[in-house]
């Protein structure tokens, strides 16, 4: 009997948006892995350090101080006003209460902008390689993807082809979808891309959704400092939404604590389908996040700094390997390296696990633009990277 034929089957049929889901090839391997002592995990999007004491310790406290009931669903309005001003000091907007929303989680609020916009058969276009999880979401709501790839430099680094995005817009677009800084590939836009863009939406009456999480990781620049952010170039009423989370900046990825900046229009919107899917975020989390934002400044420097040294070595040893072709990442904490003679990245990315241990994700699983690449998540300490290097090195300095 098949594996396939073996899987449980629900006892009436599903939507078939829902039974058609791919699984998550990076889910895959993490699975494959489970048990090995000798394990480096580099395939999933977080560090190895713990969220720092003070924030912890602010959500302990208020779990103690009670705050276990329901609250405000778009947010604390204290956290609202933490939020406004961190925008404030990094990009020189403040949005204001009735431009933001605090939700369950980054994915949370991607789900939350599709349940506003999209409807069955609408066209979302994205720019790929790209984090897979938004485009399923996407597909669950009847959304059809269009991938317009990024153009390849001859480096191996990406950039963006406003051609071909404008090209890909038709009459059935409902949404584009722009990571910046990019999980996979660490492209960083352009103030003059994402003026590009903008006007893109604006002409052809398109939803932009920004997904700017990877905001603080950008590298050679003072800190505190961020990618060009979409919001110092709107009006309040664009149709741009920002997705941002704290689980980057603060190694808070347990936590699904993320937030949005949407034209005011939409506060009264996402109120209501924030109660209709979570009613809210837990009062104890949003102090925790409070904190993060008050007073987490200096652990967010010295997590972009861990990153730029992980970022370093990386591209000084992996980049030195004979069979990689790796540009240095402009931002985000990955390297997206292509492997000389790798057509199947999934099974390149098994059988690396299986004979050195070290835990990478298939570019496969970023769309079709990413095969034939592998991502390597460098937000972890030297020592760890240089291990994992040093295993590499048996397979792809050959």
């Amino acid at each position: 009997m098949s594996s396939e034929s073996a899987l449980p089957q629900p006892p009436l049929p599903l939507r078939p948006e829902v039974a058609e889901l791919e699984p998550s090839k990076i889910i895959a391997l993490w699975q494959q892995g489970f048990g090995r002592d000798d394990l480096i995990p580099l395939w999933v999007g977080e560090g190895d350090l713990t969220t720092p004491q003070v924030i912890c310790d602010a959500a302990a406290r208020a779990l103690r101080d009670g705050h276990t009931f329901y609250t405000h669903k778009r947010g604390w309005p204290e956290l609202l006003d933490a939020l406004d001003a961190y925008h404030g000091r990094l990009h020189g907007v403040r949005p204001g209460h009735d431009r933001l929303s605090l939700t369950s989680a980054g994915m949370n609020g991607i789900q939350l902008i599709l349940q506003a916009i999209l409807r069955a058969g609408d066209e979302m276009i994205a720019l790929t390689p790209v984090w897979p999880n938004a485009l399923s979401a996407a597909q669950i709501h009847g959304g059809v993807i269009r991938d317009v790839p990024l153009a390849k430099r001859a480096d191996g680094g990406f950039t963006l082809d406003i051609e071909a995005l404008q090209a890909a817009i038709g009459p059935k677009t409902r949404a584009i979808f722009m990571a910046s800084p990019s999980n996979p590939t660490g492209w960083t836009a352009r103030e003059d891309d994402l003026r590009a863009v903008i006007d893109l939406c604006r002409k052809h009456g398109v939803w932009l959704i920004a997904d700017e999480v990877y905001h603080r990781f950008v590298y050679d620049r003072p800190q505190p400092a961020s990618a060009p952010s979409v919001l110092p170039l709107i009006d309040p009423e664009d149709p741009v939404i920002v997705v941002n989370s704290f689980s980057k900046t603060w190694a808070m990825t347990g936590w699904r604590l993320a937030w949005l900046v949407h034209p005011p229009s939409l506060a009264p919107v996402f109120d209501s389908l924030i109660e209709f899917n979570t009613s809210g975020a837990p009062a104890f989390l949003q102090a925790g996040a409070l904190t993060a934002l008050r007073d987490g400044e200096d652990f967010a420097n010295e997590m972009i700094q861990r990153c730029a040294a992980g970022r370093e070595l990386v591209v000084q040893r992996l980049g030195a390997m004979r069979r990689v072709m790796l540009a240095r990442p402009e931002g985000a904490f990955y390297a997206f390296f292509k492997v000389e003679g790798v057509t199947d990245s999934l099974a390149y990315a098994q059988e690396v696990l299986e004979r050195t241990g070290v835990g990478l994700a298939p570019g496969s699983a970023f769309g079709a633009a990413g095969e034939g690449h592998l991502r390597l998540c460098f937000a972890s300490s030297t020592d760890r990277l240089s291990a994992a290097m040093d295993r590499l090195a048996s397979l792809l300095d050959d």
